[in-house]
């Protein structure tokens, strides 16, 4: 066998595996957005994937290490759904970034939950997954209108609490089923460009243009 077998035969392995995991953490973002953690043991998990438990170990090394898996897997899946929106800053790209969150939140509403909740309470590598996700959300958000967030704190932290409406806005649509789709993003359309508006107010030496706002005369 040459050299290019074994190097065809290594990759379709790798991608085997690959396949192998990405299956075994849509399964435990389900399993744990439908019982606390707690709740599941590694035996559950097993059974459920039809593995044995000694793959689980191989592939995640155990529940807590699985766990915190499926919670990057989720937050991964977020910010590329976020970063795949393009578009110079204002309402259009507001929109679509808008509109990309919640097809992510409706596409993968357990997932989501799981993200959010985070069944290990405070964890701090959980609680570090979502902060990263965080951060790479409303530091994009900064980026993208020309604000250092290290610089100017003011636009950071009206950014932090925006993304904080958001998270427990679409929490509470995913129960309630209200209001509409359309209702939410106008919603939290005009909550980010009131905030951003406010924080210039606060900081008006910030170089910053901002948008106009879609409600505005």
């Amino acid at each position: 066998m040459g050299h290019s077998a074994h190097v065809s035969v290594a990759a379709r392995a790798r991608l085997q595996n690959d396949e192998r995991r990405a299956q075994l953490l849509a399964l435990g973002l389900r399993l744990f957005g439908e019982r606390s953690y707690d709740e599941i043991s590694i035996d559950d998990i097993a059974r459920e994937a039809g593995v044995s438990k000694g793959l689980l170990y191989h592939y995640f090394g155990g529940k807590r290490a699985f766990y915190v898996a499926c919670v990057a897997h989720a937050a991964e899946g977020l910010v590329a759904k976020l970063a795949s929106v393009v578009g110079p800053p204002g309402e259009d790209r507001a929109r679509a970034g808008l509109a990309a969150y919640l097809d992510f939140v409706e596409e993968h509403r357990v997932a989501y939950r799981t993200l959010m909740f985070g069944g290990l309470g405070n964890d701090p590598e959980v609680v570090a997954i979502l902060e990263r996700a965080r951060g790479a959300i409303h530091g994009r958000m900064l980026s993208e209108l020309g604000i250092d967030a290290t610089e100017r704190p003011v636009f950071r932290a009206a950014a932090v609490g925006w993304i904080g409406q958001v998270e427990a806005s679409c929490l509470d649509w995913l129960v309630q089923g209200t209001p509409s789709r359309d209702e939410l993003v106008a919603l939290l359309l005009g909550s980010l460009f009131g905030v951003l508006a406010s924080a210039k107010l606060v900081d008006p030496d910030a170089d910053v243009e901002l948008p106009p706002s879609p409600f505005a005369g």
